[in-house]
């Protein structure tokens, strides 16, 4: 009812819509970090920036991350499955076209070795490179090593976001209970179970901090 800027959209009028708008309504239905899928969205494609192939499979990504936040408030009639499906056949596509580019580079070995490695492996091995990266500045790692390393930083950040909002459930769920309007004897079993997850997620927590640091 209140737009900052009314239909028809182009691309562009929608991702400024989401910005405008996201504080007050988008960020309730999502969470909020999408933001940077937005911004990221809006950056490359609004502004004429010239995109290279890396740039272009990031981008793909960032809209499945919107496209699947969004399916959890409903499906809107069926177009948002539609969309994600199309958005993803996308992708795959375009890994192909690019797997077979890749593979007519010479630098074939170093990008099939990185993309089939485990995650641990890809540490390892981005380990073992390092020093022949500082002795040669002719052994660069090829552009697909920088998609993986974005796809592994976008993995971490669905773990801590995950937690998060698991941090903001209980801790809403408690904070009700500790309203002395609302507190009742048949919320306590609720409470505690509340209070004995927030237990949990400090030692997952802590986890994580641990792997981080490692």
């Amino acid at each position: 009812q209140i737009l900052y800027l009314k239909p028809p959209w182009t691309l562009a009028n929608l991702l400024k819509c989401y910005k405008k708008h996201w504080m007050a309504v988008f960020g309730y239905v999502v969470p909020r970090s999408l933001l940077s899928a937005i911004e990221c969205l809006d950056e490359h494609l609004c502004t004429g920036k010239p995109i290279d192939t890396s740039m272009v499979c990031i981008l793909l990504q960032e809209s499945k991350r919107i496209l699947h936040a969004f399916s959890s408030r409903s499906d809107y009639n069926g177009v948002l499955p539609q969309a994600y499906a199309e958005v993803n056949k996308l992708y795959q596509t375009f890994r192909e076209v690019r797997g077979a580019l890749v593979r007519s580079d010479s630098e074939q070995d170093l990008s099939e070795d990185i993309m089939v490695l485990s995650e641990n492996a890809v540490c390892e091995k981005m380990e073992a490179m390092i020093p022949n990266l500082q002795n040669s500045e002719e052994k660069k790692p090829h552009p697909s090593f920088y998609v993986a390393q974005e796809n592994r930083h976008q993995e971490i950040w669905s773990v801590l976001e995950g937690v998060w909002n698991t941090i903001n459930l209980y801790s809403i769920e408690i904070f009700q209970k500790l309203d002395p309007n609302t507190v009742t004897m048949t919320a306590k079993s609720s409470f505690e179970e509340a209070f004995s997850g927030l237990q949990k997620l400090l030692a997952a927590v802590n986890d994580i901090r641990k792997g981080i640091s490692r």
